[in-house]
């Protein structure tokens, strides 16, 4: 599985392209600058099969109607939990200080245990809650690697001070769903550079209690 990330909007937010041998690709958390995006994917000749979408704020859903058009596929996730942030589009715009988006129903909330295959590449669906009620994270074991959305970033944890965030349960969902796979895991966070779950194990100063 082969990935290329696309920093986007005024928040640098990972938008992520994951692809297959065959050039299938799914497009994560397409926040914006939806000409970048739709660039990107023309560069690297790229069939775009779905828009995943890890949870509901705006710096991470704010194109994923474009995109989804542009392209005939659907929008996958994310879990139905952060439906009040999906209904709140122009309610985020304001918040965060962004652009408007265009409103849109997801085609398919998620739930954990869902699975989406790319060719022989399968990512498993995690319900990983306390930045948002709804957030996913997007795994991939065999392939050593996870979409973390604003889970988990290098050397620091989502923020938890937004409407409907709550912190134990972030700490919950990190210690469960994250802590467990394999160190060497390679981890796209939702800002921010790569890190891997063994770096964070070892060096993020927010897990230090949860792996004793």
């Amino acid at each position: 599985m082969r990935f290329h990330v696309i920093p986007v909007t005024a928040f640098e937010q990972n938008c992520t392209l994951v692809w297959n041998a065959d050039l299938d690709a799914f497009v994560v958390d397409p926040g914006g600058d939806a000409p970048r995006i739709l660039e990107a994917v023309t560069e690297r000749n790229l069939r775009p099969q779905a828009v995943l979408l890890t949870h509901g704020h705006l710096d991470h859903v704010g194109a994923a109607a474009s995109v989804a058009e542009a392209y005939d596929i659907p929008i996958l996730g994310p879990h139905a939990g952060d439906r009040p942030w999906i209904e709140a589009l122009e309610d985020q715009a304001r918040l965060f200080g962004l652009p408007s988006a265009p409103r849109f129903e997801p085609d398919r909330w998620l739930e954990a245990g869902d699975r989406l295959s790319l060719g022989s590449h399968t990512f498993e669906v995690r319900h990983c809650p306390g930045h948002t009620p709804g957030h996913l994270i997007f795994v991939d074991p065999p392939g050593g690697l996870a979409l973390v959305g604003d889970v988990l970033f290098k050397g620091a944890i989502g923020r938890t001070d937004l409407p409907l965030g709550d912190h134990p349960t972030l700490l919950t969902g990190i210690r469960e769903q994250i802590l467990p796979l394999d160190d060497a895991t390679r981890l796209i966070p939702g800002h921010g550079p790569l890190t891997t779950v063994g770096e964070e194990r070892a060096h993020n100063p927010f897990l230090a209690d949860l792996h004793r």
